[in-house]
């Protein structure tokens, strides 16, 4: 059986002192984003894209913002957590395409750390992941620079 599972997330930016985090990777901006963990849109969309995909809810359900142990903890941490539960279900990943949306900054030289860590904290391979960074040319929130909007599919067959 293969199954299909979509997310999205936004968040946004705050001008404290918080790191901007995005796939894993610190990226130097003189914004963060606001948000319980690190607020790492990226890794957000694509857990919800493999909870959608193994019908488990999404990423508030078992990583609830209210919940005191996942203040500020790395997202990355969820995603190896999302990744076990697909495991445990009788899941692998087929592939996970993403596209992360922001006028700055700028990413493209950050993707292919962003890719590695995501296929890290899944052990898949870094072929079965892509990401893309596309700006929403001005216009709406992206535009005026006030958060980052990040979206996910992923791909899974049953075991």
């Amino acid at each position: 059986m293969i199954r299909v599972g979509i997310g999205s997330d936004i968040h946004k930016f705050t001008t404290s002192q918080r790191k901007l985090v995005i796939g894993g990777v610190e990226v130097p901006y003189y914004k963060g984003l606001i948000g319980n963990s690190d607020g790492d849109v990226l890794i957000h969309a694509v857990c919800d894209s493999i909870l959608g995909a193994i019908r488990a809810g999404d990423i508030g359900v078992h990583f609830p913002p209210d919940d005191q142990r996942f203040t500020d903890i790395s997202s990355m941490v969820l995603l190896a957590e999302v990744g076990k539960m697909c495991y445990q279900r009788g899941y692998r990943i087929v592939n996970i395409d993403s596209m992360v949306i922001c006028e700055k900054p700028k990413l493209q030289s950050f993707i292919p750390r962003m890719i590695d860590n995501i296929a890290e904290m899944l052990k898949i391979s870094a072929d079965s992941v892509s990401i893309k960074a596309t700006t929403s040319e001005g216009l709406g929130f992206t535009g005026r620079g006030e958060g980052i909007l990040a979206n996910a599919v992923t791909l899974v067959e049953k075991t």
